[in-house]
């Protein structure tokens, strides 16, 4: 069996619940554009990285410059809100601790950008845990496209069946498996028969819940 020496985290609902505060930031920057959405036509578009996203609502004629302008504004209005909210998913830190002296490495491979993974990482004050970070600037598509994961194993110097990979969305859990990770599923977006249904081989509410024994075995 092949030794497990990574797991690849994604960030927003998995390192944070933070999926309810992007989606309030999202409406709100909108709105402010006059592009007046419901909850559920918002999140039937909400895929993908924010560059794909700005264009999805803004255009696909829009200049590059534009893109990061509109991008960087509903990141800050994300930023402002979730500020005084942010706490971890509950036994992260400890998780990432045990996962040290086991010398398994923490990666990441998230949608979010620079500022936004600076604010989680730096906020929680877990940077020092995480051998990589990959975020959504630095590809071209997003989930469910498997680049990402591809590019977080690439600079790892890690195989695909040398990692694991925990997902809160879908679009995260498929991305993963399409570039041949294993998937544990967090529900902190979707439910557990959901998340196993897409490929998930094991599901937790919260890191507590996570037998990391059992899954280093699978």
């Amino acid at each position: 069996m092949t030794k497990t020496k990574a797991i690849i985290f994604d960030m927003d609902g998995t390192l944070v619940d933070s999926i309810p505060f992007h989606k309030d930031a999202w409406l709100s920057f909108l709105k402010k554009h006059d592009i007046i959405l419901d909850p559920d036509q918002f999140q039937a578009q909400n895929h993908g990285n924010l560059g794909e996203m700005i264009r999805r609502f803004f255009g696909q004629d829009i200049s590059d410059e534009k893109v990061e302008e509109l991008g960087q504004e509903k990141e800050k209005i994300y930023r402002d809100l979730y500020k005084k909210h942010i706490k971890e998913i509950y036994g992260l830190t400890d998780l990432l601790n045990t996962m040290k002296k086991q010398d398994i490495k923490a990666s990441l491979a998230t949608m979010g950008d620079i500022p936004n993974i600076d604010f989680v990482l730096d906020e929680l004050k877990i940077r020092p845990f995480f051998h990589s970070i990959t975020g959504g600037h630095e590809i071209l598509r997003g989930k469910p496209d498997a680049e990402i994961f591809k590019l977080s194993l690439k600079k790892m110097n890690f195989k695909n069946t040398e990692c694991m990979v925990i997902e809160d969305s879908i679009g995260g859990v498929l991305s993963a498996r399409k570039a041949g990770i294993k998937v544990i599923g967090i529900t902190t977006s979707y439910s557990a028969d959901e998340l196993k249904r897409n490929g998930c081989f094991y599901t937790i509410s919260n890191f507590k819940e996570l037998d990391l024994d059992f899954v280093l075995q699978c």
